[in-house]
């Protein structure tokens, strides 16, 4: 017996929840599917950061600004746990500060530098004994990832009607039609996977001749903070300027990676540049590494960490400094894009590949294609 639905979502993580969130409001009926019994993958294994201050100016900012919007909403509609933080990005040399400063005039949109004791005003955390300056976007959101995607699913169920198949495997899929392991079906005109890291399932020649990777990475987690201690804007330093796509539009940015490249031979191998966001019960959520491969051992590296707490040290003091918590994390990336929205038969498109950017850009993304009735090209 097969029931019929005008959208069909494989995976419940942020990138099919955004999807099924967009078709929903538009009155389509909507199936969403996912092999776990809850979302256990990346989407609750970060550091809850919308952060367009990272995405290039044009499309993706926009992009990434209208999916922070649609969290808002959330937040008022589903009780979505969000805070309108902002970000600072510390500069501890000339150099840094340089890059900081092209940004800041080519960028425009309120991003500003500020000197070390207007960032050390904004955040008991940072470090200004050997701060240069700093870089204010006051874009960034908080959420609290740990819970987003129950409260998400709870209001798509309650009020857009959606229906959810958790410990469901997706084992087939064809035009108007998927199959699932346990012998049922389900059909709809459009269908959507977006299978995360897992990339043999589903399409596996596809995503492999699109030059889809998985990056694994490294966090760790605090203690609660002290009661009152607020981070304020989210942190990050000099080695973040090297990681996000935005910061290329920089003339400085290849000198600045080329004296990381001999100044932090270790963090630049492990991919190490540090962010700190604060959410949920105070504490603070740190890293991250990457690492790139199909196949990834499933063993955390404890120099990795320190690697992490080190640069950390450099420029944010923390009062509550004990690690809680340690994770590793999984996420599809393709090498010189932001995405992969792509459509292997008629009514079938895979998105994937958002590259550690799932929480910026799966809302904006997913409204772009809900709002045109078809895949993007």
């Amino acid at each position: 017996m097969s029931q019929t639905y005008d959208v069909i979502v494989i995976g419940a993580g942020i990138v099919g929840l955004a999807l099924a969130r967009s078709h929903a409001v538009r009155g389509r009926s909507v199936l969403v599917v996912d092999r776990e019994d809850r979302t256990v993958g990346a989407t609750i294994r970060n550091f809850g950061l919308v952060w367009p201050v990272g995405q290039p100016p044009g499309t993706r900012f926009e992009r990434a600004r209208q999916s922070a919007q649609i969290w808002n909403e959330l937040a008022v509609e589903a009780g979505v746990e969000i805070h309108a933080t902002g970000s600072l990005t510390l500069a501890h040399s000339d150099l840094e500060l340089r890059v900081l400063r092209e940004f800041a005039a080519a960028f425009g949109k309120g991003i500003e530098v500020l000197w070390p004791e207007e960032a050390g005003r904004l955040s008991p955390a940072v470090r200004t004994e050997k701060l240069v300056g700093a870089l204010f976007s006051p874009h960034e959101h908080t959420v609290n990832p740990r819970t987003a995607p129950a409260a998400i699913i709870r209001w798509l169920s309650e009020r857009a009607a959606v229906q959810f198949r958790f410990g469901l495997v997706a084992t087939r899929v064809e035009p108007g039609a998927v199959t699932f392991a346990d012998g049922t079906r389900a059909e709809a005109d459009q269908i959507f996977v977006c299978s995360g890291p897992d990339l043999r399932t589903l399409f596996p020649r596809e995503l492999a001749a699109a030059g889809v990777t998985v990056c694994k990475l490294q966090m760790l987690r605090t203690a609660p903070q002290p009661p009152g201690w607020k981070l304020g804007p989210a942190l990050c330093a000099g080695l973040t300027l090297a990681h996000y796509d935005a910061f290329a539009l920089c003339p400085s940015l290849t000198e600045l990676k080329q004296h990381f490249a001999q100044a932090r031979v270790e963090e630049m191998h492990w991919g190490v540049h540090v962010l700190v966001s604060q959410n949920g019960d105070g504490g603070l959520t740190l890293g991250d590494t990457h690492e790139y491969g199909a196949t990834h051992d499933p063993f955390q590296r404890e120099a990795i960490d320190r690697l992490v707490l080190a640069y950390l040290e450099e420029f944010a003091r923390i009062p509550e400094r004990s690690i809680a918590e340690h994770w590793t994390g999984y996420y599809p990336k393709l090498a010189g894009k932001s995405e992969l929205v792509l459509t292997p038969m008629p009514g079938v498109t895979l998105v994937n590949a958002l590259g550690g950017a799932g929480m910026t850009m799966s809302f904006g993304l997913a409204e772009e294609i809900a709002a045109v009735g078809a895949p993007l090209s």
